[in-house]
């Protein structure tokens, strides 16, 4: 056991009392991240009976939507900060009584909103979990638990994103959407307690940091905007200037945040140390194969409930198998991570997406049941292969004590571009008076972006010298060295000759 173990191990026996415990972390990012998500897929299937009970329009409700998403996205960058300066064991428990306080102002509220007000709040606590629970469970129980680690991470993300619609469904058949925030306010509130048993103290205080005065107001420039102008397609459509100003506004906002956060001496997230092959695969993978699966589900539950009239529960149990390929791709994490071929599982994750897409294409030719349960289990194994290992191709080239701004990072651009362009597909479908026709068009749309962006990947793979090699989890856990070694980008056409080992922070 290293010198930093032994004092984490005593300093945790003076602690709380579940301080240090494995699961006990388990469960903490678990409660943490979980009922936002299954919110956020769910969401799909109630949308009409919240409307109905709180006299509010649809465009009222996915605006409640589309800013918790744009809450969630930004809390993640807010959380980079916050970090710096302030106990992360206060943080997490304050931002769990806060996620308790916005389910329950959403669960009992009289009008949308109050309604919106929680749902912001509940996607910008949970945003601010991501970074603040999410990497102690990785970096904080020794490099032999990396990969279990990781696997319950791809569990908590994306296995909550699959299980979403089966829940979905069944409340959209029994009118119990409150119910569902009333759960969500209950587990926010044992997520808070579970901080105060388990949550392990800081030995040495965070170094305050002046606040970023140009990185936070971009990023919510970035984060609000776009989700206003795709939620307000509902009421104007893709001409309407309330469309895309916004969404221009906020896309530039977020190239500036960028270009600034590589150029600052100490940014709020790493983008100069991850500007390498290995990370920005990794990153792009996860944002196209995030944004391809949401669309893609989103389609398919558009098919279901509108082309075949099945009911919300029935739609939801048929797209159940995307939790089996979630569970069968956390698995394969798991055995893979300490490997060579994390890159190559990722790329792989994004080619079943393009797969399952591929499927959904055969709908209306007779037999859409076994097309859409086989879809499922695609889905859900490309999301899970193809998103949670691209985080980590990312996090693991960045030094474990950088792991937590390295995740707002990729947070940020995934949410971006998985709760953009889910939307404004399911939009683009209302373009066709037969909506058959608007789900197989933009299903193939997807299947080229997919297979296009995952040519390019490779190429940029490749061109980048990326040799496979196994990552040095012992050395990254220490916090000082990354994990991978990755090259520059394109440093096999730069130097054909050199293979580059970047330099270490």
């Amino acid at each position: 056991m290293s010198t930093q173990q032994q004092s984490r191990r005593q300093h945790s026996r003076n602690g709380p009392l579940l301080a240090g415990r494995y699961s006990a972390a388990v469960a903490q990012v678990l409660v943490a991240l979980s009922p936002f998500i299954v919110l956020s897929t769910a969401s799909l299937f109630i949308t009409q009976q919240v409307s109905d009970d709180l006299h509010a329009s649809v465009f009222g409700v996915q605006l409640a939507d589309g800013l918790s998403n744009a809450g969630y996205a930004f809390g993640a960058v807010a959380a980079a900060d916050l970090i710096r300066r302030l106990p992360m064991w206060r943080l997490y428990i304050l931002t769990e009584a806060a996620f308790a306080v916005g389910s329950l102002l959403a669960a009992l509220a009289p009008n949308i909103g109050m309604f919106t007000v929680g749902r912001v709040v509940q996607g910008l606590a949970t945003g601010l979990l991501l970074v603040i629970a999410l990497p102690p469970l990785v970096t904080r129980h020794g490099a032999a638990r990396v990969p279990l680690s990781a696997a319950f991470v791809s569990l908590g993300l994306f296995g909550m994103v699959t299980l979403g619609p089966v829940i979905g469904g069944v409340v959209a058949g029994s009118d119990a959407w409150r119910l569902l925030f009333l759960i969500a306010a209950v587990l926010g509130v044992a997520g808070a307690l579970l901080g105060l048993l388990a949550f392990e103290r800081q030995m040495t205080a965070p170094p305050r940091l002046s606040f970023d005065w140009s990185g936070i107001p971009l990023a919510l420039v970035a984060t609000v905007l776009p989700f206003f102008g795709v939620s307000w397609l509902v009421r104007g459509g893709f001409g309407s200037p309330v469309f895309y100003l916004p969404v221009v506004v906020g896309l530039v906002a977020l190239l500036v945040l960028l270009v600034r956060q590589y150029r600052q001496p100490r940014p709020l997230m790493p983008l100069k140390l991850i500007s390498h092959t290995l990370p920005v695969t990794g990153i792009a993978t996860a944002m196209v194969t995030g944004a391809s699966v949401t669309a893609l589900v989103d389609l398919a539950v558009v098919y279901m409930l509108q082309v075949e009239h099945r009911s919300p529960a029935m739609t939801g149990l048929i797209l159940a198998t995307q939790v089996f390929g979630v569970v069968v791709a956390a698995i394969l994490f798991k055995s893979v991570l300490r490997t060579r071929w994390l890159p190559v599982l990722a790329l792989g994750g994004l080619g079943v997406t393009a797969l399952g897409g591929v499927l959904l294409l055969g709908l209306g030719s007779g037999g859409s049941l076994p097309l859409l349960l086989v879809s499922g289990l695609l889905l859900g194994f490309g999301a899970g292969a193809g998103v949670s290992p691209g985080l980590f191709m990312a996090g693991l080239s960045v030094p474990s004590n950088r792991l937590g701004p390295t995740f707002a990072l990729v947070e940020l651009l995934r949410s971006e571009a998985a709760f953009l362009v889910a939307p404004a597909v399911a939009q683009f479908v209302t373009l066709y008076t037969d909506p058959a026709v608007g789900v197989q068009v933009a299903v193939l749309i997807l299947v080229v972006i997919c297979m296009v962006s995952g040519a390019l990947i490779l190429g940029l793979l490749l061109l980048g010298g990326a040799r496979p090699h196994v990552p040095d989890l012992d050395a990254w856990i220490a916090g000082e060295h990354p994990a991978y070694r990755s090259p520059r980008l394109a440093n096999a056409i730069r130097h054909p000759a050199v293979q580059e080992t970047p330099s270490r922070p």
